[in-house]
């Protein structure tokens, strides 16, 4: 007997749109037939509904142990899987102790098993402090590490200068690991911050402290030590499509690097800070409508592997104040990942539901080889969702997961309404309740 039979959903599959039963066994997915006949111990009806792939969320900061009221693991896995997620990786910063070597490691993998709704990964930080214990990390089991390009706004965690980034990309690519990278130059940034704070310090003036070339300069570092170390790279939010353009381009000269952008990059340009004030202030800014259209345009064409949330909460009183370069920054959006795609990209693009959950599921799953997870097929874990594309949905406050009722989302109508999220086979959202799954798991690259 199935212990789960999802009935008659168009279920989104990387060979296209399959209207399908789907039968769940110890939490994989053992059958897709046009219709089983076998019994199950439950049913879910699903005619109608689109049945994507759990989204796999890469980049995220929860921002526990040690600062749980800046979001939590509780809270921060809730919204996850509010919006369709069964996994995420979280970063090693803004937690305290931020995770570099093993004991901070033991003390978030603990925080997470006994808060998380999802299933989760561990980044590792890759600083000038910490390069000895890169191999205990590798051995605990984090999925990569990150490294700050410039400055992080945390003396936790220092900024690599080249010669660090250089050592840990070959002793990464030594244990098999892919190193992340926030690609701004420290130096240029730096500078260009000091001369705009001399003219004024609203959002327009830190905008301009950190115009594209700055990401292109520390961009094109990264890819050039990437190649040089052999190592897998995978450069985080990458906000502007002349990043994008050039990171592709050595992509197609063979360097192993994969490409992050973040939904809030595809929604909002720097124009609209003038509202959203600090809840929309994240490095690298938000960039100008030509940036945003050049943007969308490699998405369409298949250049950008992942989109990740980047969600990076914080107390609303970091948000408050008048000078623009000294509020916290960080976008709190893992709850709309799903809806900004289905939305600005389905909606309005004519993006392909195969290509968002290639871009959501599949790709993250295949770069950090995860073998079971991202997407609908025989012998993968059963994390999907169903969602009712027919309707739409306005984020409010009531529905908002998150700790702190702050997002630059708040208000916007998204298509689709998500009916309910599941961890193999076992229901963590349905309908606007939460529900603890009997296990959550640490996902480890397979070696």
């Amino acid at each position: 007997m199935l212990d789960l039979i999802v009935r008659g959903g168009n279920l989104i599959t990387p060979e296209g749109l399959l209207q399908a039963d789907m039968g769940v066994l110890d939490g994989h997915i053992v059958q897709i037939r046009q219709e089983i006949a076998e019994p199950a111990r439950q049913e879910v009806p699903a005619a109608g509904l689109y049945v994507f792939p759990g989204l796999v969320d890469v980049h995220v900061h929860f921002n526990e142990p040690g600062q749980a009221h800046w979001e939590g693991i509780e809270t921060g896995s809730a919204a996850l899987a509010a919006g369709g997620g069964t996994l995420f990786f979280d970063m090693p910063l803004n937690s305290l102790p931020c995770t570099l070597d093993a004991p901070s490691f033991d003390q978030k993998l603990a925080a997470m098993r006994a808060s998380s709704y999802t299933d989760f990964a561990l980044w590792a930080g890759l600083t000038p402090k910490n390069l000895e214990y890169l191999p205990e990390l590798a051995e605990r089991g984090v999925i990569g590490f990150k490294a700050f390009m410039c400055n992080s706004g945390l003396p936790e965690f220092p900024a690599c200068d080249d010669a660090t980034l250089y050592e840990g990309m070959r002793l990464a690519a030594q244990l098999g690991l892919p190193v992340a990278v926030h690609a701004e130059s420290e130096a240029l940034t730096a500078h260009l911050a000091k001369k705009m704070r001399a003219q004024g310090s609203s959002w327009r003036e830190y905008v301009a402290s950190r115009p594209v070339f700055t990401e292109l300069e520390a961009i094109g570092r990264a890819l050039l030590l990437a190649q040089e170390t052999g190592c897998k790279l995978h450069i985080v939010h990458i906000g502007s499509g002349a990043g994008v353009a050039l990171a592709a381009e050595a992509k197609s000269r063979g360097v192993d690097v994969s490409l992050e952008t973040c939904p809030h990059y595809l929604t909002f340009t720097e124009e609209d800070l003038e509202r959203l004030g600090a809840v929309g202030k994240c490095a690298p800014p938000l960039r100008s409508r030509s940036e945003q259209n050049g943007l969308w345009s490699l998405v369409l064409q298949g250049a950008v592997d992942i989109i990740g949330s980047d969600h990076s909460p914080s107390p609303p009183e970091l948000k408050h104040g008048n000078d623009f370069f000294a509020l916290w920054g960080g976008i709190a959006g893992v709850q709309s990942t799903l809806g900004v795609l289905l939305t600005e990209g389905w909606q309005r693009r004519g993006l392909a539901l195969e290509r968002i959950a290639a871009l959501l599921a599949q790709n993250p799953a295949l770069r950090f080889g995860l073998s079971q997870k991202g997407k609908l097929a025989e012998g993968f874990e059963a994390d999907f969702s169903l969602v009712d594309l027919t309707q739409s949905h306005t984020l409010t406050l009531p529905n908002l997961r998150y700790r702190h009722p702050l997002s630059p989302y708040l208000g916007q109508t998204f298509q689709g309404v998500l009916v309910s999220t599941w961890l193999r086979g076992e229901p963590v959202y349905v309908e606007g309740r939460i529900k603890k799954p009997s296990e959550v798991r640490l996902q480890t690259r397979k070696l």
